[in-house]
């Protein structure tokens, strides 16, 4: 099998290389507005039976997360850290989620009077929202002014894929989808090298920024001036005005400046290294299977759903084919962290290459975890992902659209699913 490459440079660059259809694609848009990508999470089931944590439902378009939360928290007059969620969403959507607010009463809602935010209380529990509460979350999705030949063509190629298994890479919103330089800021961390750090993620402009701010970027990677950098920066970027700020009172000090930036977003610069090693690494395994790339190879691990593991070997490869066929569980690429790793495939010994390449040890991520707060430690992710996806295509004189409906598992992409099914340019899907 020899399978179709990405021609689009945002997508090599973090690992896409691949896809597994053959169609030319739908192309199109697929966030014309941001009620054209719509996502509620599914949860098991949220004991409210009284406490200190207030749950509430959080409605929200075209809000980044992170920012929708500070300004609750602001309003409610709490600190942000008492506010807790299961998963982040994206900004340029209608999401519907659960989010946790320690201390609150459900009156104190009615402050809450926000553009495009709508709070609902549910309840009190005795414990925070958690990564573990979330099943996983559902989609609709409009695909707008799609332009491909074969529309239905496409559009059933892509859902009988998915019922067997799509690549299950680490979606451009992972990284940044203007600035795809998590993972570069995250290698930086890793290495020690602060200066590199702050240098990335203030400088290193890219074209489809606003022109004030690629203008203060520029300065920052061209000259290393962090006070006239500063002056140019718009008030609007927090973190990168937090980092030059401090290189003008204490220049030098690059450690100290990357410090300003929140731990919970430096810790995402670091696991971003690893979801760029998973891409890479199940980009070489479809590159070099003639097959299945996601069939079961000896050395390979098996990830159950119920988060058991499990190593192929000659004597268990024909009981680990049947597994995977009846769903039990798929192959899995693991993504080493701070504890010991010795590749058993090769697989992961082009794993252990990467690592190499990119400077990273499991020495790096244990020091990280001190500056962050956060302990990396490694874990197995599925190669294949599969969606039951409705879809049908809608004309409207010149005008042809797409709509999906499916729901995937926490940590899995949506728009992994619609890059199979588009094919066009990543900047069409931000």
């Amino acid at each position: 099998m020899t399978p179709m490459k990405s021609p689009y440079g945002t997508e090599q660059l973090l690992g896409m290389e691949y896809y597994l259809t053959k169609s030319a694609g739908t192309g199109g848009i697929l966030r014309k507005t941001p009620e054209d990508f719509a996502v509620e999470e599914v949860y098991s089931d949220i004991k409210l039976t009284g406490g200190p944590h207030l749950i509430c439902e959080l409605e929200k378009t075209n809000w980044e997360l992170m920012r929708a939360l500070k300004e609750i928290s602001k309003t409610l007059g709490v600190s942000y850290q008492r506010i807790s969620f299961a998963g982040t969403k994206d900004k340029r959507a209608v999401t519907k989620q659960l989010i946790s607010i320690y201390g609150i009463k459900e009156e104190d809602l009615a402050r809450v009077m926000i553009k495009d935010i709508n709070l609902r209380a549910l309840g009190y529990a005795r414990t925070q929202l958690s990564l573990g509460d979330l099943k996983g979350n559902s989609f609709g999705i409009n695909v707008s002014d799609c332009t491909g030949d074969d529309l239905e063509g496409a559009l059933e190629e892509c859902i009988a894929a998915a019922k067997t298994g799509l690549p299950n890479y680490y979606g451009i919103q992972r990284f940044g989808t203007i600035r795809p330089i998590s993972h570069i800021v995250g290698i930086a961390l890793l290495k020690g090298d602060f200066k590199d750090a702050c240098m990335k993620y203030a400088g290193y402009p890219f074209d489809d920024e606003a022109e004030e701010v690629k203008a203060a970027r520029e300065v920052f990677e061209r000259t290393g001036d962090a006070a006239d950098a500063l002056e140019l920066m718009p008030v609007r970027m927090h973190y990168e005005r937090s980092i030059l700020h401090h290189l003008v009172e204490k220049p030098g000090d690059y450690k100290g400046a990357i410090g300003t930036i929140p731990p919970k977003l430096l810790s995402m610069f670091v696991s971003a290294v690893q979801s760029y090693i998973f891409n890479r690494v199940l980009s070489m395994r479809i590159r070099e299977t003639d097959g299945d790339p996601f069939s079961p190879q000896i050395g390979d691990r098996l990830l159950f759903a119920d988060g058991r593991e499990d190593i192929v070997t000659a004597a268990n490869i024909n009981a680990a084919n049947i597994h995977i066929k009846r769903g039990r569980c798929r192959t899995a690429i693991y993504m080493p962290g701070s504890e010991d790793f010795e590749p058993k495939s090769e697989t992961e010994r082009y794993t252990a290459d990467l690592m190499a390449e990119c400077g990273v040890t499991k020495e790096a991520y244990a020091d990280v975890s001190k500056l962050v707060g956060s302990r990396f430690a490694g874990a197995s992710r599925a190669m294949c992902l599969t969606a039951d996806i409705a879809g049908a295509v809608n004309r409207d004189g010149d005008e042809r659209s797409i709509r999906l409906e499916f729901s995937l598992p926490p940590g899995h992409y949506a728009t992994t699913v619609c890059r199979e099914l588009m094919k066009t340019d990543p900047g069409y899907m931000a």
